[in-house]
């Protein structure tokens, strides 16, 4: 690559005057008063000097990049510490591995890439995997919201696109609460809830034996001094809990709804209740009508947080107990 030298004080000039001709991979590097440009071609108007300059680092874009292989793709992916969780709908495993390795050289936080090869199914709402490039691990650390939590991505459910839903959680939680989380999985609102709260107790219930083994092992790195975890189911578990709560939160949008009658007698005058389903746009304020009908609850509020697909959305209804 030919390199000229000029005057600093014409740097601009110059610019102006090779425009197309001027390399776009080298910096400008400037000695004194004088000043070193790269060119893609000799340049007659300009003294050319032995010197090497600095290559500009370029910065690849994901999103522009995958164009180029295949317009048609999904750019979007969803990151859990360390790892990448394609979208991508594709057949062809020569493509997808180069798609993968595409992710890891524009995010070098990332260390492994896989794609969703299921949709969430059974009773834990677990999703199937392929690995496709980087370190073959399905362990990581996550962050969110001044807490670490531990997750493995093949052995419990986790969303990391809910983490600004459980903050807005957060901060309705007044000081001295003490609260209830229905399908607790690894941890997440009942750490969130310690770490970014004054709570006076969490108690968490999880039908999952590895998430909530993994629950435990958060509460650890947390250091959280006022959770306590039921590793049992919800409906066996509640009629055997003589404890009221200050609020109630049901984090299972697929059949949390099936579950409210159960909390019955777990409700105080004035408790919340923090109920997540899935809904139609359209449907969600006659589902809500219902469910106040039949348990007499007050509405406050109602918040979509995600979508699970084209037309069925993630709400939470922010409820409180008027009975």
């Amino acid at each position: 690559m030919p390199t000229i030298k000029i005057k600093k004080k014409d740097i601009e000039k110059v610019k102006h005057d090779l425009k197309e001709n001027l390399s776009k991979d080298y910096k400008i590097k400037v000695v004194n008063e004088n000043a070193y440009l790269a060119t893609k071609k000799p340049q007659k108007k300009y003294p050319e000097v032995k010197l090497k300059l600095k290559k500009i680092k370029k910065i690849l874009n994901f999103k522009k990049e995958l164009k180029k292989i295949n317009p048609k793709l999904k750019s979007s992916y969803d990151v859990i510490g360390t790892i990448a969780i394609l979208e991508i709908d594709i057949k062809n495993l020569k493509q997808k591995k180069e798609i993968a390795k595409l992710l890891l050289k524009t995010n070098k936080k990332i260390k492994t890439i896989v794609r969703k090869a299921s949709e969430h199914k059974g009773k834990f709402r677990l999703q199937k995997y392929e690995f496709l490039a980087g370190k073959k691990i399905f362990t990581t650390l996550h962050k969110e919201n001044n807490i670490q939590l531990k997750i493995k991505i093949n052995e419990t459910y986790f969303s990391p696109r809910l983490a600004t839903e459980r903050n807005r959680i957060n901060k309705l939680i007044r000081p001295n609460e003490t609260i209830l989380v229905m399908f607790s999985g690894c941890g997440v609102y009942p750490i969130n809830i310690s770490k970014n709260t004054k709570a006076k107790k969490i108690i968490g219930i999880e039908i999952n034996s590895k998430a909530n083994k993994l629950a435990e092992e958060n509460i650890k790195i947390n250091n959280c001094k006022n959770i306590t975890l039921y590793n049992e189911d919800v409906k066996k578990i509640i009629p055997r809990i003589n404890k009221k709560f200050d609020r109630i939160i049901m984090p299972a949008p697929k059949n949390a709804e099936d579950y409210i009658s159960i909390t019955k007698n777990l409700l105080k005058k004035k408790t919340f209740i923090h109920l997540y389903l899935f809904s139609e746009l359209d449907k969600i304020k006659e589902k809500r009508k219902t469910i106040q009908k039949q348990f007499k609850f007050l509405h406050l509020k109602t918040t979509k947080c995600g979508q699970q697909s084209a037309r069925i959305y993630r709400v939470c209804l922010d409820l409180k107990n008027n009975d």
